[in-house]
């Protein structure tokens, strides 16, 4: 049996372990069942923008078309890098997506995925984001009132932890448990005199420190891989094998891993052997 359609990234629900769902077009289908069980996942050849739906002969930053990746909002370099944000000079690409994604309240947490990272999101997408990034512990630090805040405050806290996650060590399972708490306190001093001054310029209710607890996070893994080998839909169109583990937005077949977030908008066939 197969199902037809385009990728996007996948869903998770936060449980023990994490649910995730994939979606394939207009379908939801849960991999948890598929654990240990053979899948297949093969690339049509067609790819559409996520965002304006148009054939795509190349896809840009996790979907999209080189039309929407020069115009939308959501491509710009700010997202990346939100202290750059531009919306106060009135040169945003969209005023209204920005007021609903970047002019909202922002989150400022540590995690543990491949080792300490710092690490923003809306409080929307908590703890999606932690789970998006295969973390095994995650704690809110900081509540901030939009992301052009929030990126002022990862810098600072970057000056002292790392932002990145070593995606491959993240896989094998190799990150270390950490005292988040403690860890947590002990960079709230660090940065105490920092923290102040961006009150002082955006007003005291623009930073406020969260009374936060650890969520420890568990994922599917039967089998984490000794050797981490990359699959990529552009080389080999038919990814399959048995379906090992799922972290992150990774896929740990017994013939590699993929990264199904990276491939949003190819258009694949979804087939399982029972």
């Amino acid at each position: 049996m197969t199902i037809t359609g385009n990728l996007l990234k996948m869903s998770s629900i936060l449980d023990n372990p994490v649910q995730y769902l994939l979606p394939v077009g207009s379908e939801q289908i849960p991999l948890n069942p598929y654990l240990e069980k053979t899948i297949s996942l093969t690339f049509t050849g067609q790819i559409h923008c996520v965002a304006c739906g148009r054939k795509t002969n190349k896809s840009f930053n996790q979907g999209y078309c080189f039309p929407c990746l020069r115009s939308l909002a959501e491509c710009d370099m700010c997202i990346v890098k939100p202290e750059q944000c531009h919306f106060d000079q009135g040169t945003c690409r969209d005023e209204q997506w920005a007021q609903g994604h970047c002019m909202q309240e922002h989150i400022v947490y540590l995690a543990n995925s491949s080792g300490l990272k710092v690490g923003i999101t809306r409080h929307t997408q908590v703890p999606t984001r932690w789970i998006d990034q295969g973390a095994v512990q995650a704690i809110p630090v900081f509540k901030v009132k939009n992301r052009y805040i929030s990126g002022l405050v990862e810098v600072v806290m970057k000056e002292h932890v790392s932002d990145r996650t070593d995606w491959r060590k993240m896989l094998k399972g190799e990150s270390q448990s950490v005292d988040l708490m403690a860890t947590r306190d002990k960079l709230l001093q660090q940065v105490a005199g920092d923290i102040e001054s961006i009150q002082e310029e955006h007003g005291s209710e623009a930073v406020s420190v969260l009374d936060g607890v650890v969520t420890e996070i568990q994922y599917p893994v039967q089998q984490t891989p000794e050797k981490v080998k990359s699959l990529n839909f552009d080389k080999t169109p038919e990814v399959s094998g048995v379906l090992m583990g799922i972290k992150g937005q990774y896929l740990i077949l017994d013939a590699g891993v993929i990264n199904i977030r990276k491939f949003s908008g190819y258009e694949i066939e979804f087939g399982w052997k029972l």
